[in-house]
């Protein structure tokens, strides 16, 4: 574990270096703003079990799972795996004296923890704001169906980013990997709404995957059914991914 811990270390040093944590508040920043103006029309229609305080950290999480954390999340995964073959700075940490399936789940945990500290960034500052604008509506079980809306968002967001990972060691283009993704979102997003009695097949039908746990009625069969899915894509995207990373010359 040592030299896994080690690639990890060395990973977030490089992503501190080249400021991507910045995104973190940039993010944060604007999906608040975007989510307050949204958190007006839920609060005008009614949420159901939802409390005022509540309403607007999970208006802002309904819009960051679905657009800028998806994004920026993406971008991250480019840069991590297609953007050092291209600069050839791979050759680099290939170097050193750790297995390529380390160095591969090393990158994976890196994308976790961006995508964590975000999820939990954004939490803490819109529960904050809802706190400030609703203070006296605010429960003890508001609070918990915040904390586990955030952390259950955590697995579909990786397992679309192994989807840009496994596309990241197919093509040497950061440009086209991205591009390639964000069809692969819009396609997804399309045919949920068309197909919508299959939708739970599609990665973008998945990003609601909270709205399961913080409803008034807690759907287990449903929860543990997409669960399942979500399990199965990561597991074949993990595998195909180190897969091709394990074979790629460089």
């Amino acid at each position: 574990m040592g030299g896994y811990k080690a690639t990890i270390i060395n990973e977030l040093e490089k992503m501190y270096k080249k400021k991507k944590m910045i995104v973190i508040l940039i993010i944060s920043i604007a999906v608040i703003l975007i989510g307050k103006l949204i958190s007006f029309g839920m609060s005008t229609v009614g949420v159901g079990v939802f409390k005022e305080s509540t309403i607007f950290p999970i208006s802002v999480l309904s819009v960051l799972s679905i657009t800028l954390l998806p994004l920026f999340t993406t971008l991250i995964a480019i840069d991590l795996f297609a953007g050092e073959f291209s600069h050839n700075t791979m050759k680099i940490t290939l170097t050193r004296p750790v297995s390529r399936f380390k160095i591969f789940s090393a990158k994976i945990t890196v994308i976790a923890i961006f995508v964590l500290i975000n999820l939990l960034s954004v939490m803490f500052l819109s529960t904050v704001v809802g706190l400030i604008c609703n203070f006296s509506s605010i429960s003890f079980i508001g609070i918990i169906r915040i904390v586990i809306s955030y952390i259950v968002t955590l697995l579909p967001i990786m397992v679309f980013a192994l989807v840009v990972v496994f596309f990241s060691n197919i093509f040497k283009s950061g440009t086209a990997v991205f591009f390639l993704s964000v069809m692969l979102y819009l396609i997804s997003f399309i045919m949920g709404k068309i197909l919508s009695p299959y939708s739970s097949l599609f990665i973008t039908s998945m990003l609601d995957w909270y709205i399961h746990w913080v409803s008034g009625v807690t759907l287990i069969p449903k929860i543990t059914r997409e669960f399942l899915i979500m399990l199965g894509y990561g597991i074949m995207f993990f595998t195909a991914g180190y897969y091709l990373f394990d074979k790629r010359d460089l």
